[in-house]
């Protein structure tokens, strides 16, 4: 597994899906295809996701089972915004984000916003991993083997 650019050591991501709405369910079926965060400040994934880098998807059901992965097609990384400039933003890219009512209220109007579209999702063997007490939704590893349980 040598990375592609010769630009230093990929990373792997977990990240977490919102089971209520059934975004791995999404994923699968086409019908979402870019992961979104967002927050006051530059929080991770924000600026630390690359092209190329796998991410590890787990629903935030507690359970600490990874049951999928992709690869990361791109990364879009806002400058600060505005309330208006945020929820446009979110708005030009429903097609791919595909959210709830309930993940726009809390994506839209956040100043910082970090959306990474993937593809080529394969269902793995379920495995899981050791959590942490960090409480993020998005988490950067070196590699996936270290946290495997």
């Amino acid at each position: 597994m040598g990375n592609k650019k010769g630009d230093g050591v990929k990373m792997d991501h977990i990240a977490y899906c919102d089971k209520k709405a059934k975004e791995l369910e999404k994923l699968f079926n086409g019908s979402k295809t870019m992961l979104i965060r967002g927050a006051a400040g530059r929080k991770i994934p924000y600026g630390r996701v690359n092209e190329g880098e796998k991410v590890y998807l787990v629903e935030n059901d507690g359970s600490c089972e990874i049951k999928a992965s992709a690869i990361v097609k791109s990364v879009f990384n806002s400058e600060k915004m505005t309330k208006e400039e945020s929820e446009k933003l979110i708005h030009e890219n429903m097609d791919k984000l595909n959210l709830t009512t309930a993940q726009l209220k809390r994506w839209n109007g956040k100043r910082y916003i970090c959306l990474i579209e993937i593809f080529d999702l394969k269902e793995n063997e379920p495995f899981t991993f050791t959590r942490t007490s960090n409480m993020d939704d998005w988490l950067i590893i070196e590699n996936i083997e270290e946290v495997k349980v």
